[in-house]
C-alpha cells in the first residue's frame, strides 16, 4: 500500500528532574494488531531507522505499521515498502501567519487522525519531550520508549516500558533504534541497512542527471562535503583538490549535491575546481536525491544523511570522519571505508573542537588521503 500523508505541528516543552523509573525492557504487547513508531530526528536519523521498520514488518506480517517524522525526512518513509502509513509532523505554510486558533484547529485535526488509527503500540525512538507526548496522545496502551536521563520528572512517566541498552557506544546506530524494540521480543542478528527505492526515484534521477548534462551510460561520482552540522564540514580547497584529481585521472563526472542552504558554498566550490563537476546541491528533493545516490558508482561525503542514504541503496561509500565516531555512524561492509585524519583525539563526539562548532580534524584532512582511498576502491567501483 501506497504510504499517506497527514500534517501536524506541536510545541516543545522542557523537562527535568532526576530519573526514578524502572528502566528493565519488560513484556509489551505481543500481537499488536497496529503500531506507531516515532522518529523526529534528523533524515540521517531517520534513515537509519529503516532497519527497526523492516524488523517490525518483518515479526508482524499483518499488522498496521505507522511512522511519525518530521517533514523534511517525508520522502524517505513514503518511499518505504514496509510501510502503511506516514504521518507528517509539519510547521505551518512558510509565509502564512497563523491564528492561534488556526493552530490549535490544526493541531486537533491531525492528533484525532492519529487516535482513529486505534494503535496498539507507540514506540519513540528518541529521548525528547514532543516525541512522547506525540506517544501519549497516540492513545496506545503500550508505550515503548528509551529511558531519558532527564526525563524522570514526567517524560519517562509516559510510558509503558523504558529500554535503557547498556554498551551502545559500541554499536552501529542502527542498533540503537533495534535495541527499542526488544521488549517486542524482537531480535536481530546481523542487522544491515537496506533501501529498495522504487523504480520511479531511479527514473527521475536519469531525467535529472541527463537534463544536467550527464547522458544515461556516463559513470559518476557523488561528492558531499556539506553536514547539517559546520563542525563535520570539510573545507572547500581540498574538496576541490578531490574534484580535480578524479575528473583529470578517470572518466567519472563528479556531482556535488547538497541542501538548498549549501547551495552558494556549493557555487564557490565548483568555482575553485580546475574541472567542471556538475553542481545539484539545492536542485532536488530528498526522494529525488536518493535516486541519484543509487545511479551513482561511488559516494564520498562527510557524515551527513547523503552518507546513510548511498550506503542503505547500495553504493559504495567513503566517509569523512572527523569528530563523530566511525564506531557508531559509519557504514558497514567492504566496499564502505573511513578517511579521517587521524588525531589522538578523534572522536571525541564533541560539536567541533572545544564545542566551538569548528573541528581542526576536518580542516587538516588533506585530499590526498580521500585521493588515494578512492583509487584503493577499484574493486568496487571499476577505476578506468
Amino acid at each position: 500500500m501506497r504510504p499517506s500523508k497527514r500534517n501536524g505541528d506541536f510545541p516543545d516543552l522542557s523537562e527535568s528532574a532526576p530519573p526514578k523509573t524502572n528502566t528493565d525492557p519488560q513484556p509489551c504487547a505481543p500481537s499488536p494488531k497496529s503500531v506507531l513508531l516515532i522518529q523526529l530526528g534528523d533524515i540521517g536519523d531517520v534513515v537509519l531507522t529503516l532497519p527497526a521498520v523492516q524488523a517490525l514488518r518483518s515479526h508482524y506480517p499483518k499488522a498496521r505499521i505507522a511512522v511519525c517524522v518530521r517533514e523534511k525526512a517525508r520522502d524517505i518513509m513514503l518511499d518505504c515498502p514496509w510501510l502503511d502509513e506516514v504521518f507528517v509532523v509539519s510547521k505551518a505554510p512558510e509565509g502564512k501567519a497563523e491564528h492561534p486558533f488556526e493552530k490549535l484547529l490544526r493541531y486537533t485535526r491531525w492528533f484525532r487522525e492519529l487516535r482513529s488509527r486505534h494503535f496498539d503500540v507507540a514506540i519513540e525512538l528518541r529521548t525528547g519531550t514532543r516525541g512522547a507526548i506525540l506517544a501519549f496522545l497516540s492513545g496506545a496502551p503500550c508505550r515503548i520508549a528509551r529511558f531519558a536521563e532527564d526525563g524522570g520528572l514526567w517524560r519517562n512517566r509516559l510510558f509503558h516500558t523504558l529500554v535503557d541498552p547498556p554498551g551502545e557506544m559500541g554499536q552501529y546506530a542502527i542498533e540503537h533504534n533495534l535495541n527499542i524494540l526488544r521488549p517486542l521480543g524482537i531480535r536481530v542478528d546481523q542487522p544491515e541497512l537496506v533501501f529498495p527505492l522504487p523504480d520511479t526515484r531511479i527514473d527521475q534521477a536519469k531525467r535529472i542527471l541527463e537534463n544536467a548534462g550527464i547522458p544515461g551510460g556516463d559513470e559518476f561520482v557523488v561528492f558531499h562535503p556539506f553536514s547539517l552540522w559546520p563542525f563535520k564540514e570539510w573545507t572547500i580547497p581540498e574538496g576541490a583538490r578531490l574534484i580535480d584529481a578524479i575528473q583529470e585521472r578517470t572518466s567519472f563526472h563528479v556531482v556535488v549535491t547538497g541542501a538548498a542552504d549549501e547551495r552558494e558554498r556549493a557555487d564557490i566550490l565548483t568555482r575553485t575546481c580546475k574541472t567542471a563537476p556538475l553542481n545539484l546541491a539545492g536542485q532536488t528533493t530528498i526522494g529525488e536525491l536518493s535516486g541519484i545516490l543509487k545511479c551513482a558508482r561511488l559516494f564520498i561525503g562527510v557524515d551527513t544523511a547523503a552518507l546513510h542514504i548511498a550506503a542503505a541503496v547500495g553504493t559504495p561509500t567513503i566517509g569523512l570522519f572527523g569528530p563523530s565516531s566511525p564506531v557508531s555512524w559509519a557504514p558497514r561492509g567492504p566496499c564502505h571505508q573511513v578517511v579521517s585524519a587521524g588525531w589522538l583525539c578523534m572522536p571525541c563526539r564533541n560539536k567541533g573542537c572545544d564545542n566551538s562548532g569548528q573541528s581542526r580534524c576536518m580542516q587538516t584532512l588533506s585530499a590526498d588521503h580521500v585521493i588515494s582511498a578512492f583509487f584503493s576502491r577499484s574493486a568496487c567501483i571499476g577505476i578506468c
